[in-house]
Protein backbone atom coordinates (compact mmCIF):
# COMPACT_ATOMS: atom_id res chain seq x y z
CA UNK A 1 0.00 0.00 0.00
CA UNK A 2 1.22 3.50 -0.86
CA UNK A 3 1.53 5.45 2.39
CA UNK A 4 -1.14 8.12 2.78
CA UNK A 5 -0.30 11.37 4.50
CA UNK A 6 -3.69 11.37 6.23
CA UNK A 7 -2.87 8.17 8.18
CA UNK A 8 -1.25 9.94 11.14
CA UNK A 9 -4.12 12.41 11.45
CA UNK A 10 -6.59 9.54 11.32
CA UNK A 11 -4.88 7.83 14.25
CA UNK A 12 -4.62 11.12 16.13
CA UNK A 13 -8.32 12.01 15.89
CA UNK A 14 -9.40 8.45 16.72
CA UNK A 15 -7.93 9.10 20.18
CA UNK A 16 -10.02 12.23 20.61
CA UNK A 17 -13.43 11.48 19.08
CA UNK A 18 -15.81 8.50 19.27
CA UNK A 19 -16.63 8.73 15.55
CA UNK A 20 -14.28 9.52 12.67
CA UNK A 21 -15.61 10.30 9.20
CA UNK A 22 -13.47 9.88 6.09
CA UNK A 23 -15.14 11.31 3.03
CA UNK A 24 -13.86 11.99 -0.47
CA UNK A 25 -14.34 11.10 -4.10
CA UNK A 26 -15.20 7.56 -5.07
CA UNK A 27 -12.04 5.45 -5.58
CA UNK A 28 -9.83 7.93 -3.69
CA UNK A 29 -8.60 5.15 -1.38
CA UNK A 30 -10.82 5.68 1.68
CA UNK A 31 -11.58 2.01 2.29
CA UNK A 32 -7.98 0.90 1.83
CA UNK A 33 -6.79 3.61 4.20
CA UNK A 34 -9.20 2.93 7.08
CA UNK A 35 -8.82 -0.85 6.82
CA UNK A 36 -5.04 -0.47 6.99
CA UNK A 37 -5.03 2.00 9.90
CA UNK A 38 -7.72 0.12 11.85
CA UNK A 39 -6.80 -3.41 10.90
CA UNK A 40 -8.37 -4.93 14.04
CA UNK A 41 -11.77 -3.28 13.48
CA UNK A 42 -14.70 -5.17 12.01
CA UNK A 43 -15.47 -3.98 8.49
CA UNK A 44 -18.91 -3.68 6.88
CA UNK A 45 -19.65 -2.33 3.41
CA UNK A 46 -23.16 -0.92 3.23
CA UNK A 47 -23.12 -1.11 -0.57
CA UNK A 48 -23.55 -4.87 0.00
CA UNK A 49 -27.29 -5.60 -0.24
CA UNK A 50 -27.33 -8.24 2.50
CA UNK A 51 -25.33 -6.09 4.92
CA UNK A 52 -27.49 -3.09 4.11
CA UNK A 53 -30.72 -5.00 4.71
CA UNK A 54 -29.40 -6.27 8.06
CA UNK A 55 -28.50 -2.71 9.08
CA UNK A 56 -31.90 -1.36 8.05
CA UNK A 57 -34.06 -4.08 9.60
CA UNK A 58 -32.09 -4.58 12.83
CA UNK A 59 -29.85 -1.54 13.44
CA UNK A 60 -29.28 -2.32 17.13
CA UNK A 61 -28.31 -5.89 16.38
CA UNK A 62 -26.11 -4.79 13.50
CA UNK A 63 -24.22 -2.19 15.55
CA UNK A 64 -23.89 -4.72 18.35
CA UNK A 65 -21.17 -6.33 16.20
CA UNK A 66 -18.85 -3.40 16.82
CA UNK A 67 -16.62 -5.17 19.36
CA UNK A 68 -13.38 -3.18 19.68
CA UNK A 69 -14.33 -0.97 16.77
CA UNK A 70 -16.36 -0.85 13.58
CA UNK A 71 -15.73 0.45 10.05
CA UNK A 72 -18.93 1.39 8.21
CA UNK A 73 -18.21 1.93 4.53
CA UNK A 74 -20.59 4.12 2.46
CA UNK A 75 -22.74 4.76 5.53
CA UNK A 76 -24.88 7.32 3.71
CA UNK A 77 -26.70 4.31 2.24
CA UNK A 78 -28.30 3.70 5.66
CA UNK A 79 -28.82 7.13 7.29
CA UNK A 80 -31.00 5.51 9.99
CA UNK A 81 -27.80 4.26 11.65
CA UNK A 82 -26.69 7.73 12.72
CA UNK A 83 -29.23 8.08 15.54
CA UNK A 84 -28.30 4.68 16.93
CA UNK A 85 -24.59 5.51 16.74
CA UNK A 86 -25.29 8.73 18.64
CA UNK A 87 -26.93 6.80 21.47
CA UNK A 88 -24.10 4.27 21.64
CA UNK A 89 -21.27 6.82 21.77
CA UNK A 90 -23.12 8.99 24.30
CA UNK A 91 -23.57 6.05 26.64
CA UNK A 92 -20.06 4.61 26.34
CA UNK A 93 -17.96 7.79 26.10
CA UNK A 94 -15.26 5.77 24.30
CA UNK A 95 -13.05 7.24 21.57
CA UNK A 96 -12.42 5.66 18.19
CA UNK A 97 -15.52 3.44 18.26
CA UNK A 98 -16.80 4.00 14.72
CA UNK A 99 -14.95 4.82 11.52
CA UNK A 100 -17.41 5.86 8.82
CA UNK A 101 -16.73 6.57 5.16
CA UNK A 102 -18.75 7.99 2.31
CA UNK A 103 -18.41 9.31 -1.23
CA UNK A 104 -21.31 11.76 -0.96
CA UNK A 105 -20.45 14.76 1.08
CA UNK A 106 -23.96 16.23 0.86
CA UNK A 107 -25.82 13.16 2.14
CA UNK A 108 -23.16 12.35 4.72
CA UNK A 109 -22.89 15.84 6.15
CA UNK A 110 -26.67 16.19 6.33
CA UNK A 111 -26.86 13.17 8.63
CA UNK A 112 -23.76 14.16 10.62
CA UNK A 113 -24.97 17.66 11.42
CA UNK A 114 -28.34 16.33 12.54
CA UNK A 115 -27.06 13.64 14.92
CA UNK A 116 -23.28 13.62 15.50
CA UNK A 117 -22.27 17.25 15.88
CA UNK A 118 -19.50 17.51 18.49
CA UNK A 119 -18.98 13.76 18.51
CA UNK A 120 -17.20 13.36 15.18
CA UNK A 121 -13.97 14.38 13.45
CA UNK A 122 -14.41 14.94 9.71
CA UNK A 123 -11.46 14.09 7.45
CA UNK A 124 -11.34 14.33 3.67
CA UNK A 125 -9.27 12.14 1.36
CA UNK A 126 -8.62 13.04 -2.25
CA UNK A 127 -6.65 10.93 -4.76
CA UNK A 128 -2.87 10.68 -4.37
CA UNK A 129 -0.87 13.87 -3.94
CA UNK A 130 2.40 14.39 -5.79
CA UNK A 131 4.12 14.18 -2.40
CA UNK A 132 2.69 10.69 -1.80
CA UNK A 133 3.61 9.54 -5.31
CA UNK A 134 7.16 10.90 -4.93
CA UNK A 135 7.64 8.99 -1.67
CA UNK A 136 6.55 5.81 -3.43
CA UNK A 137 8.77 6.52 -6.47
CA UNK A 138 5.69 6.44 -8.71
CA UNK A 139 5.68 9.98 -10.04
CA UNK A 140 6.81 10.83 -13.56
CA UNK A 141 9.30 13.67 -14.06
CA UNK A 142 7.00 14.87 -16.85
CA UNK A 143 4.04 16.83 -15.48
CA UNK A 144 2.07 16.25 -18.69
CA UNK A 145 2.12 12.54 -17.91
CA UNK A 146 0.79 13.24 -14.41
CA UNK A 147 -1.91 15.59 -15.68
CA UNK A 148 -3.09 12.98 -18.18
CA UNK A 149 -2.89 10.01 -15.83
CA UNK A 150 -4.46 11.65 -12.81
CA UNK A 151 -4.06 10.40 -9.27
CA UNK A 152 -6.67 7.77 -8.49
CA UNK A 153 -5.05 4.86 -6.62
CA UNK A 154 -6.25 2.06 -8.94
CA UNK A 155 -4.33 3.60 -11.82
CA UNK A 156 -1.13 2.90 -9.86
CA UNK A 157 -2.13 -0.18 -7.90
CA UNK A 158 -3.46 -2.10 -10.91
CA UNK A 159 -1.56 -0.26 -13.67
CA UNK A 160 -4.81 0.53 -15.46
CA UNK A 161 -4.34 2.80 -18.49
CA UNK A 162 -6.30 6.05 -18.06
CA UNK A 163 -8.32 5.37 -21.22
CA UNK A 164 -9.53 2.13 -19.61
CA UNK A 165 -10.29 3.71 -16.24
CA UNK A 166 -12.05 7.05 -16.57
CA UNK A 167 -14.96 6.13 -18.91
CA UNK A 168 -16.01 3.40 -16.47
CA UNK A 169 -15.41 5.72 -13.52
CA UNK A 170 -17.87 8.20 -15.02
CA UNK A 171 -20.39 5.43 -15.70
CA UNK A 172 -20.12 4.11 -12.13
CA UNK A 173 -20.38 7.63 -10.76
CA UNK A 174 -23.62 8.20 -12.65
CA UNK A 175 -25.12 4.87 -11.61
CA UNK A 176 -24.26 5.16 -7.92
CA UNK A 177 -23.59 8.66 -6.69
CA UNK A 178 -25.80 10.81 -8.89
CA UNK A 179 -28.88 8.64 -8.44
CA UNK A 180 -28.47 8.83 -4.67
CA UNK A 181 -28.25 12.63 -4.60
CA UNK A 182 -30.58 13.72 -7.41
CA UNK A 183 -33.07 11.98 -9.64
CA UNK A 184 -31.56 12.98 -12.98
CA UNK A 185 -33.69 11.43 -15.68
CA UNK A 186 -31.63 12.36 -18.74
CA UNK A 187 -28.15 10.98 -18.13
CA UNK A 188 -26.96 11.86 -21.65
CA UNK A 189 -27.64 15.53 -20.98
CA UNK A 190 -25.91 15.26 -17.62
CA UNK A 191 -22.81 13.72 -19.22
CA UNK A 192 -22.80 16.53 -21.79
CA UNK A 193 -23.06 18.97 -18.90
CA UNK A 194 -20.00 17.43 -17.17
CA UNK A 195 -18.04 17.64 -20.42
CA UNK A 196 -18.99 21.30 -20.80
CA UNK A 197 -17.77 21.89 -17.25
CA UNK A 198 -14.46 20.27 -18.22
CA UNK A 199 -14.22 22.70 -21.12
CA UNK A 200 -14.47 25.57 -18.65
CA UNK A 201 -11.84 24.38 -16.18
CA UNK A 202 -9.91 27.25 -14.64
CA UNK A 203 -12.27 29.83 -16.14
CA UNK A 204 -14.74 32.20 -14.51
CA UNK A 205 -18.01 30.35 -14.07
CA UNK A 206 -20.87 31.93 -16.00
CA UNK A 207 -23.85 29.76 -15.08
CA UNK A 208 -26.16 31.42 -17.59
CA UNK A 209 -23.82 30.61 -20.50
CA UNK A 210 -23.21 27.09 -19.23
CA UNK A 211 -26.95 26.43 -18.94
CA UNK A 212 -27.69 27.88 -22.39
CA UNK A 213 -24.93 25.85 -24.05
CA UNK A 214 -26.29 22.69 -22.46
CA UNK A 215 -29.94 23.45 -23.17
CA UNK A 216 -31.02 23.42 -19.51
CA UNK A 217 -32.29 26.04 -17.08
CA UNK A 218 -30.02 27.97 -14.73
CA UNK A 219 -31.80 26.34 -11.80
CA UNK A 220 -30.94 22.91 -13.19
CA UNK A 221 -27.34 23.94 -13.87
CA UNK A 222 -26.92 25.15 -10.27
CA UNK A 223 -28.44 21.92 -8.98
CA UNK A 224 -26.15 19.77 -11.12
CA UNK A 225 -23.08 21.77 -10.09
CA UNK A 226 -23.99 21.12 -6.45
CA UNK A 227 -24.16 17.38 -7.25
CA UNK A 228 -20.69 17.46 -8.82
CA UNK A 229 -19.30 19.40 -5.88
CA UNK A 230 -20.93 17.17 -3.25
CA UNK A 231 -19.42 14.06 -4.82
CA UNK A 232 -15.91 15.53 -5.12
CA UNK A 233 -15.84 15.84 -8.89
CA UNK A 234 -15.41 19.61 -8.94
CA UNK A 235 -14.70 22.45 -6.52
CA UNK A 236 -14.79 26.22 -6.75
CA UNK A 237 -12.19 28.86 -6.06
CA UNK A 238 -13.87 32.05 -4.90
CA UNK A 239 -12.48 35.50 -5.76
CA UNK A 240 -10.57 37.10 -2.93
CA UNK A 241 -12.87 39.76 -1.56
CA UNK A 242 -10.47 42.50 -0.50
CA UNK A 243 -10.54 44.92 -3.39
CA UNK A 244 -7.60 47.26 -2.64
CA UNK A 245 -9.61 50.06 -4.28
CA UNK A 246 -9.97 48.09 -7.50
CA UNK A 247 -13.12 46.67 -9.06
CA UNK A 248 -12.98 42.89 -8.90
CA UNK A 249 -14.75 40.05 -10.64
CA UNK A 250 -17.30 38.29 -8.47
CA UNK A 251 -17.68 34.96 -10.26
CA UNK A 252 -15.86 31.87 -8.95
CA UNK A 253 -13.54 29.66 -10.98
CA UNK A 254 -14.26 25.97 -11.42
CA UNK A 255 -11.70 23.18 -11.08
CA UNK A 256 -11.82 19.38 -11.09
CA UNK A 257 -10.50 17.30 -8.20
CA UNK A 258 -8.54 15.17 -10.69
CA UNK A 259 -6.95 16.25 -13.96
CA UNK A 260 -7.00 12.75 -15.43
CA UNK A 261 -10.79 12.90 -15.30
CA UNK A 262 -10.75 16.30 -17.02
CA UNK A 263 -8.53 14.93 -19.80
CA UNK A 264 -10.90 12.02 -20.36
CA UNK A 265 -13.92 14.34 -20.50
CA UNK A 266 -12.08 16.59 -22.97
CA UNK A 267 -11.36 13.63 -25.24
CA UNK A 268 -7.59 13.71 -24.64
CA UNK A 269 -6.46 10.17 -25.48
CA UNK A 270 -2.72 10.41 -24.89
CA UNK A 271 -0.27 12.39 -22.77
CA UNK A 272 1.17 13.89 -25.96
CA UNK A 273 -2.17 15.59 -26.62
CA UNK A 274 -2.01 17.57 -23.37
CA UNK A 275 0.44 20.29 -24.46
CA UNK A 276 -1.21 21.17 -27.80
CA UNK A 277 -4.65 21.39 -26.16
CA UNK A 278 -6.20 24.84 -25.90
CA UNK A 279 -6.69 24.29 -22.14
CA UNK A 280 -3.06 23.33 -21.55
CA UNK A 281 -2.37 26.25 -19.20
CA UNK A 282 -5.64 25.73 -17.34
CA UNK A 283 -4.92 22.01 -16.90
CA UNK A 284 -1.53 22.77 -15.38
CA UNK A 285 -3.11 25.40 -13.13
CA UNK A 286 -5.75 22.87 -12.02
CA UNK A 287 -3.02 20.29 -11.41
CA UNK A 288 -1.06 22.62 -9.10
CA UNK A 289 -4.03 24.04 -7.20
CA UNK A 290 -5.14 20.46 -6.50
CA UNK A 291 -1.85 19.90 -4.70
CA UNK A 292 -2.52 22.79 -2.34
CA UNK A 293 -6.06 21.53 -1.80
CA UNK A 294 -4.71 18.09 -0.89
CA UNK A 295 -2.09 19.59 1.42
CA UNK A 296 -4.75 21.26 3.53
CA UNK A 297 -7.12 18.28 3.54
CA UNK A 298 -4.26 15.95 4.51
CA UNK A 299 -3.58 18.23 7.48
CA UNK A 300 -7.30 18.33 8.35
CA UNK A 301 -7.59 22.04 7.68
CA UNK A 302 -10.33 23.58 5.56
CA UNK A 303 -8.50 25.30 2.68
CA UNK A 304 -8.66 29.10 2.51
CA UNK A 305 -7.81 29.27 -1.19
CA UNK A 306 -8.85 32.07 -3.52
CA UNK A 307 -7.87 33.80 -6.72
CA UNK A 308 -7.67 37.52 -7.43
CA UNK A 309 -8.64 39.29 -10.63
CA UNK A 310 -9.59 42.89 -11.32
CA UNK A 311 -11.78 44.19 -14.12
CA UNK A 312 -8.72 44.91 -16.25
CA UNK A 313 -7.70 41.25 -16.30
CA UNK A 314 -4.82 41.51 -13.83
CA UNK A 315 -4.83 38.22 -11.96
CA UNK A 316 -3.17 36.13 -9.27
CA UNK A 317 -3.90 32.43 -9.78
CA UNK A 318 -3.90 31.47 -6.11
CA UNK A 319 -4.20 33.39 -2.87
CA UNK A 320 -3.65 31.38 0.32
CA UNK A 321 -5.19 33.18 3.26
CA UNK A 322 -3.93 32.53 6.75
CA UNK A 323 -4.49 34.31 10.05
CA UNK A 324 -1.67 36.78 9.78
CA UNK A 325 -0.69 36.86 6.12
CA UNK A 326 -1.55 36.21 2.50
CA UNK A 327 0.54 34.04 0.21
CA UNK A 328 0.30 34.76 -3.51
CA UNK A 329 1.09 32.06 -6.08
CA UNK A 330 1.27 32.45 -9.84
CA UNK A 331 1.19 29.23 -11.88
CA UNK A 332 2.99 28.95 -15.22
CA UNK A 333 3.12 25.87 -17.46
CA UNK A 334 6.33 27.05 -19.13
CA UNK A 335 9.43 24.99 -18.41
CA UNK A 336 11.91 27.87 -18.71
CA UNK A 337 11.85 30.75 -16.25
CA UNK A 338 11.41 34.24 -17.63
CA UNK A 339 11.38 37.42 -15.54
CA UNK A 340 7.93 38.33 -16.88
CA UNK A 341 6.47 35.56 -14.68
CA UNK A 342 6.57 37.95 -11.71
CA UNK A 343 4.76 40.81 -13.47
CA UNK A 344 1.33 40.24 -11.88
CA UNK A 345 2.83 39.46 -8.49
CA UNK A 346 4.73 42.77 -8.50
CA UNK A 347 1.53 44.59 -9.43
CA UNK A 348 -0.49 42.86 -6.71
CA UNK A 349 2.19 43.36 -4.05
CA UNK A 350 2.28 47.08 -4.76
CA UNK A 351 -1.50 47.26 -4.58
CA UNK A 352 -1.95 45.10 -1.49
CA UNK A 353 1.19 45.85 0.47
CA UNK A 354 2.13 42.17 0.39
CA UNK A 355 5.83 41.28 0.60
CA UNK A 356 8.10 39.46 -1.83
CA UNK A 357 8.79 36.78 0.80
CA UNK A 358 5.14 35.70 0.45
CA UNK A 359 5.21 35.72 -3.37
CA UNK A 360 5.76 32.55 -5.36
CA UNK A 361 5.84 31.14 -8.86
CA UNK A 362 5.17 27.46 -9.54
CA UNK A 363 6.22 26.50 -13.07
CA UNK A 364 6.77 23.49 -15.31
CA UNK A 365 10.55 23.50 -14.98
CA UNK A 366 12.78 21.71 -12.46
CA UNK A 367 14.85 24.47 -10.85
CA UNK A 368 14.09 26.32 -7.62
CA UNK A 369 15.33 29.90 -7.48
CA UNK A 370 15.19 32.87 -5.14
CA UNK A 371 14.75 36.25 -6.81
CA UNK A 372 14.27 39.81 -5.59
CA UNK A 373 10.60 39.56 -6.57
CA UNK A 374 9.83 36.25 -4.86
CA UNK A 375 10.66 32.56 -5.06
CA UNK A 376 10.38 30.22 -8.03
CA UNK A 377 9.50 26.58 -7.43
CA UNK A 378 9.36 23.57 -9.69
CA UNK A 379 6.02 21.76 -9.87
CA UNK A 380 7.85 18.84 -8.23
CA UNK A 381 8.78 20.92 -5.20
CA UNK A 382 5.77 22.90 -4.04
CA UNK A 383 6.56 21.59 -0.56
CA UNK A 384 8.94 24.55 -0.56
CA UNK A 385 5.80 26.69 -0.33
CA UNK A 386 3.64 24.47 1.87
CA UNK A 387 6.49 24.17 4.40
CA UNK A 388 6.03 27.89 5.02
CA UNK A 389 2.38 27.38 6.02
CA UNK A 390 1.73 26.96 9.73
CA UNK A 391 -0.51 23.91 10.21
Amino acid sequence: MISRTLSDKLKYFAKLYPVISVTGSRQSGKTTLVKQVFANYKYFNLEDVDIRNFAITDPKGFLGNAGNGMILDEIQRVPELFSYIQNIVDESDKTGQFIITGSQNFLLMESITQTLAGRIAILKLLPFSNFELKKANLISDNFRTQIFKGAYPRLYDKNIPPKDFYPFYIQTYLERDVKQIRNISNQNTFIRFIKMCAGRVGQLLNIANLANDCGITQVTAKSWLSVLEASYIIYFLQPHSKNFNKRLVKMPKMYFCDTGLVCSLLGIKDKNQVQPHYLYGALFENFIINEFQKFFYNNVIEPELYFWRDKNGKEIDLIIEMQNKLMAVEIKAGETFVGDYFKNLKYWNKLSGNSEENSFIVYGGKKNLKTSNGELFSWLNISGITDKINV
